[in-house]
């Protein structure tokens, strides 16, 4: 019978994998793109320049996803069972204290986010507090000290960077198709034949290679949400009050007034409100969520 310590580990396994095959994709782009130009330089400037901006991203990534969410900070005088809730949870953890932001939105959700544990942050909408019981509110909150313990903020922005590096990569090529740049170098030196079936499949590798990163950063979105509720499961040692938060958050959630698609894979929950099922979804459907907590106890 799976438990949640199986859960945590299949979930880390799968994850790893799925950042294995975008690593291998992104390479083989790169390589394919500086091939296609006859020019290798190509490959190492798009390199550095995925590193750059992944570091870059990571760095700044707290400040730009609450500026995003116009989240505020909280003091314990101004939310004292939510900062006593943080606190106590972080200590069980063995996690530095977060800090405690609220974004003023009916819409229930929660996100964390930050560099790394010693400049984490966990906010909470104002709809959240409204409609959670403090053993559910707990559990929201493990949930979220879970995503800062298993570095998926890190794990989230990389993956960001690289779907957006894919696009550009992607964007670059087929303009120097429709514009007639690159490639000529090979073709006159070589097979015009062969050259040819080369350049359709690069532009359909081009055209299909967006869509694929996407898919793959989403589902990398979606195993960290079942990673962090195995987790969050874990520290609270009360699978139950994560189970019921979630199904009070389904019920209620709406689109939050700040919604961003950049941004939405950080939140427990869609914050477009969106039924969206399948490959094309942030998260896993709250059913099965729930269902493998409760069938995990």
């Amino acid at each position: 019978m799976a438990t949640l310590y199986t859960q945590q580990a299949n979930n880390v396994r799968k994850t790893f994998l799925l950042m294995t095959v975008f690593m291998v994709m992104v390479i083989a782009i790169c390589y394919g793109v500086s091939f296609y130009f006859n020019n290798p330089i190509i490959l190492y400037v798009g390199a550095v320049f995925a590193i750059l901006t992944s570091v870059g991203s990571y760095w700044y990534s707290d400040k730009m996803v609450l500026k995003m969410t116009n989240a505020r900070p909280v003091t314990h005088a101004e939310a004292p069972d939510l900062c006593n809730i943080v606190e106590n949870l972080s200590i069980t953890a063995g996690l530095p204290m977060p800090k405690v932001y609220i974004v003023d939105d009916p819409s229930p959700n929660a996100f964390a986010t930050g560099r790394d544990p010693e400049h984490a942050v966990v906010a909470v909408t104002s709809g959240l507090l409204q409609i959670l019981e403090r053993n559910e509110l707990e559990g929201v909150i493990a949930h979220e000290l879970s995503h800062i313990g298993n570095k998926d903020m890190l794990v989230s922005t990389v993956v960001v960077v690289l779907v957006g590096f894919i696009t550009l990569l992607s964007d670059m090529f087929l303009r120097s198709q429709i514009f007639g740049f690159g490639g000529g170098g090979r073709e006159r030196n070589g097979d015009g034949k062969v050259q040819g079936i080369l350049m359709i499949v690069g532009i359909v590798l081009m055209i299909l290679s967006p869509i694929i990163a996407t898919l793959i950063q989403l589902s990398i979105s979606r195993k960290r949400e079942y990673l962090a509720d195995a987790s969050g499961a874990l520290l609270t040692r009360y699978p139950e009050g994560l189970a019921s938060a979630l199904e009070k958050i389904s019920r209620h959630s709406g689109k939050m007034k700040r919604a961003n698609h950049a941004t939405a894979h950080l939140f427990i929950s869609n914050p477009f409100g969106s039924k969206i099922r399948g490959l094309f979804s942030t998260h896993p459907p709250v059913e099965k969520r729930v269902k493998a907590l409760r069938e995990s106890l």
